[in-house]
Parts: C-alpha cells; structure tokens; sequence
C-alpha cells in the first residue's frame, strides 16, 4: 500500500475513533466549554487537534513543572501549536503556584525523610491545579489525552496494588459521582494505542517531542508498561483484552463504591478531599 494511502488511513481511523468513543460514552457537547489538559506531547496535542477538528471549539490548559529543558521545550511546542490553530491557551507554573519546581519539591521532602517519586508528587500537585483552574475557567469538561496503554497500565497497576476504589474511578468517564467542585474528566483517546497516536502525530507533523519525561526512570508505571509490551509481543490484543474486562466489571464496581456521604473539602483550601486535608496540602505542609 502506497506511504500516501497509509497515512489517510491512520488519519481516518484515529479521528473516527475518537468520535465513535464521544458519541458512546456521551463524552462532550458542542454547547459545552471544553478544556483539554496538554502537556506538549503527542497525546493531548493529538486530543486537542482532533476536538478542534470536529467542531468542539477546545481551549487549551498546561501545567508547567519546570523540568529543566523537557517541559521548557514542551510548552514552546504547546504554545507554538496553539497558536498556529488559533487555540486559547492558558499556562500554569509550579513555581508560581507553589514557590518551587517539581525537582526541588522532591529534594525538599527528601531531606524532610519523606520519599514520593516525582511522578506522584507531580501527578497529585498537577490534577489538583487542573481542577481548580478548570473551575475557574468554567469549563463544562477536563479533557485528558490518556491513550489505550495507558489506561491498560492502570488498571493492572490498581490490580495489583488492590486499589479497587482508584479502580472504579477509572474509565472513558472518570469518577464514581459528581461534585460541584470537580470538574468531569474525560479521556477520547481511551480506545486508541500509543502507537497509533505515534503514527496520527507524525502524519500530522505536530511539533512535539517523543522524549519520555526524565522523572519517569523506574516507576511503577514503567515496570507495568515493560511487562505488558513483553505480552503484547506473545498475545498482541493483550492491552485491548485488559480494557475489554475492565469496562465489563466497571458498571459493579462503580455500584459498589458509589457514596451517598456527602463530599469532604480541605480544612486548609477548601479544595475537594478524601479525608480532612488533601493530598496537595499534605504535600505542601511536609516541606515547612
């Protein structure tokens, strides 16, 4: 098959894909405001490329954790791309928000005897800013550019750890109930591979990098990631089979860990939270 045919054709199917997994799961309206959550790589800038194309109208949110030249060249790429598609982009700095940059955060805990790998510490300090930004930006939707794999990951992740509530949370829709301080996450590439958006990417030639973070070397995640590519090389419909039996428990296991308690907010940010002070200021308090 000519190189022209076969770029038409990753097109085609990863952009249908997209609108068959909204239309499904009833992701988003076109009334709605949608925000999608870029990090510069291939994954969100596909998600956000993809919505603008269908008509969704996206605004763009980044969070910037000031890893040295990698998220330095990734908000160039975002800002870039945004602006070549006349995208609002709104930009948020670890720095800003909390006084330091992710590195120097762990640095800091360390000494304090507390040791979080970047990759928690960021992803707890990134969805808290997401939420709270989306809010104040009223958007109806948070749109994540979390692919195939990396919902896959997850689920054998939360598996293994028995985090069967973390478990329940996950899906195309991400939650068990609403809250009027949580702003709905959603996640259209949930049924698209990595390497599909690798190929979706390229064909487009969107400026981004396909340099993985530097934090992420020997996290949890990774070892998953390793485990379940071996797998795929035996049984190549291994991550897509995972997804399958998720999404045919997920219905029960949402039921099960549905609460009709009322929802709990930070003492100290009056920020959603599991327990009295969420998981941000508990970060926050053990570097004083």
């Amino acid at each position: 098959m000519p190189k022209t045919s076969n770029k038409a054709h990753i097109l085609r199917k990863v952009e249908n894909n997209v609108s068959n997994t909204i239309r499904k799961f009833k992701l988003l309206r076109k009334q709605e405001k949608i925000l999608v959550a870029c990090s510069g790589g291939k994954d969100s800038t596909a998600a956000l490329y993809i919505l603008n194309k269908l008509g969704y109208s996206p605004h763009a949110i980044t969070v910037d954790a000031a890893i040295g030249n990698y998220t330095k060249q990734n908000l160039k790429n975002i800002k870039t791309f945004c602006k070549q598609n006349k995208i609002p982009l709104k930009v948020i700095s670890f720095r800003e928000e909390f006084g330091y940059s992710l590195c120097y955060l762990k640095s800091l805990l360390k000494q304090n005897k507390i040791h979080l790998t970047s990759c928690t510490i960021c992803g707890v300090l990134r969805r808290y800013l997401l939420n709270k930004y989306a809010r104040k930006l009223k958007a109806d939707k948070l749109v994540t550019g979390h692919n195939l794999d990396d919902e896959a990951q997850s689920v054998v992740m939360n598996l293994l750890k028995n985090n069967l509530e973390l478990l329940a949370r996950q899906g195309p829709i991400t939650g068990i109930s609403k809250d009027k301080k949580f702003v709905q996450r959603v996640k259209p590439l949930y049924f698209i591979t990595e390497q599909e958006v690798i190929q979706y990417s390229k064909a487009k030639k969107f400026p981004v990098s396909y340099i993985p973070c530097p934090c992420r070397v020997g996290v949890y995640r990774c070892m998953i990631n390793e485990q379940l590519t071996k797998h795929e090389k035996l049984s190549p419909e291994t991550s897509k089979n995972i997804i399958k039996w998720f999404l045919s428990v997920s219905p029960k296991l949402k039921t099960k860990f549905k609460s009709s308690k009322q929802q709990n907010y930070c003492k100290n940010c009056n920020e959603p939270a599991k327990k009295g002070v969420c998981m941000t200021c508990q970060i926050l308090a053990k570097i004083k």
